[in-house]
């Protein structure tokens, strides 16, 4: 029995139009909500005041910048914020006898250099299809469903999915047992195409595997559709940062960063949009 796949149906009309314009906006925010891009634009308008009648505004601004920098590089201020998204559901919490489902949300595979390299190729949140793996073998009655389309609007035609499928069954997951999404380009497209897949709507018992940092806003959007499922946050990015003898910190710190800032602006696009249950939802 084949995996089943979520066909990418042709749509139409002012519900796609609008999602589609969600969509657009959602990663215009997040780009210039990144870390790497605030910085450069805050170097771009220093530079440019350095060389007007304002250059004195010019030095005080790359001053900040720079101070900025400094701390947000070497003080614990970025472990200590995401620590606190981390840290908002439990890890590996008790689960019952029976598991109707494990939902594992895409993010882990680079689908394009996939695609030109024709081999399964993976980023550091790759722990998410490893322990949704790891769930499945520990729970055979389990389906399990993978959700992740295109999220690069200039490859639409590489979706993760493809190469999961692949993975997945690689690691010993029967196909018999895989769903496969292959329409969603955000986390609330991640749950609203899932719950069209999953035989029982989201009614049983179903897992959610996700990067720890990422849950809270998962869980909210799943929990909006009616789905309660039960959080697995993998992929943690805190707790090891006694790890500066052996690691580039201060850059991984601001990369650290980037993601943090883009759940927090997602947490609050989301609920703005009335796509999670609160700002920051709890367990």
């Amino acid at each position: 029995m084949a995996a089943a796949v979520h066909p990418i149906a042709v749509q139409r009309g002012p519900r796609y139009f609008l999602q589609a314009m969600d969509y657009l906006a959602s990663k215009l925010l997040g780009l210039l909500t990144t870390s790497g891009t605030l910085l450069m634009l805050s170097l771009l308008i220093g530079a440019a005041l350095l060389w007007s009648r304002r250059w004195r505004r010019g030095r005080a601004v790359l001053s900040v910048v720079v101070l900025i920098m400094t701390c947000l590089t070497f003080l614990p201020i970025q472990p200590a914020i995401t620590g606190l998204l981390e840290n908002r559901f439990q890890q590996a919490p008790p689960l019952p006898e029976h598991v109707d489902g494990i939902i594992i949300l895409g993010g882990m595979i680079r689908p394009a250099v996939s695609q030109a390299r024709g081999r399964v190729t993976v980023n550091d949140a790759a722990e998410r299809l490893i322990e949704g793996a790891r769930l499945a073998h520990m729970h055979p009655e389990a389906k399990v469903l993978f959700t992740g389309g295109s999220a690069d609007p200039l490859s639409p035609a590489a979706r993760e999915s493809d190469f999961a499928g692949l993975a997945l069954r690689d690691m010993g997951v029967d196909e018999s047992r895989l769903l496969l999404e292959n329409r969603s380009r955000n986390t609330y497209e991640n749950a609203l195409y899932s719950k069209d897949l999953a035989p029982d709507h989201g009614q049983g018992t179903w897992i959610l595997v996700t990067s720890a940092l990422h849950m809270p806003r998962s869980v909210g959007v799943f929990r909006q559709m009616g789905w309660k499922v039960i959080p697995w946050p993998v992929n943690y990015l805190t707790g090891g940062e006694q790890e500066w003898a052996n690691e580039d910190v201060p850059v991984e710190r601001l990369y650290f960063l980037t993601r943090t800032l883009h759940e927090l602006v997602g947490m609050a696009y989301y609920r703005a949009r009335g796509w999670t249950d609160s700002l920051f939802p709890k367990p």
